[in-house]
């Protein structure tokens, strides 16, 4: 498999990067994640926008970044996938110096791209549905920021799977705001809710596209919080995200969701999301 690393189409085994790279040290970069159907990359000028943000709010050099729409495309090239499914990670940090907590003035930007082939999920986590958990969220104030320090998310998703579910879902305040890498929707008293836009969650491409479909079915939305103790309320609920797409969730903790079926707005709204990501 090829990769990009700082200027070369290399073997991924053959890829290497500094011990002094501050993404090892610190986790001082960003990363973003973009699907691919039938070799055309879904949504890539909003993934790029995001990465733009994400450098600037780390004072990171965009303008020694290369393009990463035609890096992208080589590599799909390159890589046979220009049929089928695949996913594109770009990964970039603020680059090689010696570890110190301070910026280092002139540092060129460590830039990582991989083109794959993609698995999609077992079927029955589409049409039956999957479990969830809830755990804190101790994540930092800054989730708007898509950055390579994950850790509380690991942790979070490591507890779901240890406990037999499929996802995190964090509650901060009494509040139920999003998945471990994924965002979150429910249905409450038939409206369409699912957190605000702010610096607590990362609002995904997925979530905004999901939230226009809904609007323009004629579905009620509303942006706000879910409140902990009203989970057991909810008529449905369901993630998104770029490897998630829509997906129902069936459970939370060990409690089902409705009648513990895949409901029809979520049903409606993940045909309609499958149709959009697809060109139909």
């Amino acid at each position: 498999m090829k990769v990009y690393l700082n200027g070369s189409y290399i073997d991924a085994k053959d890829a290497m990067i500094s011990v002094e790279d501050r993404g090892f040290f610190f986790a001082d970069g960003i990363y973003e994640v973009v699907r691919v159907y039938e070799g055309k990359p879904f949504l890539m000028d909003a993934h790029m926008l995001r990465m733009r943000a994400g450098l600037a709010a780390l004072h990171i050099d965009a303008s020694a970044v290369p393009t990463l729409n035609e890096i992208s495309a080589k590599l799909l090239t390159d890589n046979d996938l220009l049929s089928g499914d695949a996913t594109i990670y770009m990964q970039i940090t603020r680059g090689v110096a010696p570890r110190k907590h301070a910026f280092p003035p002139g540092v060129t930007p460590t830039v990582y791209v991989a083109a794959k082939p993609f698995k999609q999920h077992p079927p029955e986590y589409f049409t039956k549905g999957i479990a969830a958990i809830t755990v804190p969220d101790t994540r930092w104030t800054r989730c708007d920021i898509k950055s390579i320090s994950l850790l509380p998310n690991v942790l979070a998703n490591g507890a779901a799977h240890e406990a037999g579910a499929f996802e995190a879902l964090f509650v901060k305040d009494g509040m139920v705001i999003e998945g471990s890498h994924s965002n979150l929707f429910a249905v409450l008293d038939g409206v369409l809710m699912t957190y605000p836009s702010c610096n607590y969650i990362l609002s995904g491409i997925s979530r905004e596209i999901v939230v226009r479909i809904a609007v323009e079915l004629g579905l009620a939305v509303r942006e706000g919080g879910l409140p902990f103790e009203r989970l057991k309320d909810v008529s449905e609920l369901f993630l998104s995200g770029t490897t998630t797409e829509v997906m129902p969730v069936t459970s939370v903790d060990g409690r089902a969701i409705g009648d513990g079926k895949p409901g029809a707005i979520t049903t409606r709204l993940a045909e309609a999301f499958t149709a959009y990501s697809r060109g139909a």
